[in-house]
């Protein structure tokens, strides 16, 4: 086997699972963020002689990622990407407590302006640098993006929690 292939081979197994993670926590669909997975995949093969640093493989592969679901909404009616058609699907090894359950719920509702960062921060474990790299956007603007979406995120929660604690939900 070329070291080409054994080196994206290498990237393919790193990296897929995270990919996948964080394509579900974008379109919340197993079978579309098991495509984003593939399409990311196809697309940095035919660009992979162009990858100069490989240690930048893991972000360039998220932005790859990230475009092909801005892709994919472009091409959907508006009606069709509305987050409450999406059907509810339990992702394997996902934390199942009725508080992971209300989180997930509750950063779903983000827009996906906040959303995106606070998941390539929390889940795929990038700085804001990376992060403003990969959604090519300014530090201050991710860091801005990080504090807003922590802070409606936190809000909802609490609103959550007063509704279970009153009974008014």
């Amino acid at each position: 086997m070329h070291s080409k292939n054994r080196h994206f081979e290498t990237l393919v197994k790193a990296f897929s699972s995270e990919l996948y993670r964080f394509g579900y926590g974008l379109c919340h669909n197993t079978a579309q963020a098991e495509d984003l997975v593939q399409e990311t995949f196809l697309r940095a093969w035919k660009s992979f002689d162009k990858l100069r640093d490989t240690n930048s493989a893991r972000a360039w592969l998220y932005t790859i990622l990230r475009r092909e679901n801005a892709r994919i909404y472009e091409r959907q009616r508006p009606e069709a990407r509305a987050p409450e058609n999406l059907p509810e699907v339990a992702v394997r090894g996902t934390d199942t407590s009725v508080e992971a359950l209300v989180l997930r719920k509750q950063l779903s509702e983000l827009s996906v302006e906040y959303r995106e960062p606070l998941m390539l921060q929390v889940i795929a474990g990038f700085s804001t640098e990376e992060i403003g790299n990969i959604m090519e956007i300014s530090t201050n603007a991710v860091m801005t993006r990080l504090s807003r979406a922590r802070r409606m995120l936190r809000e909802s929660l609490q609103q959550e929690h007063m509704q279970l604690s009153t009974g008014t939900l």
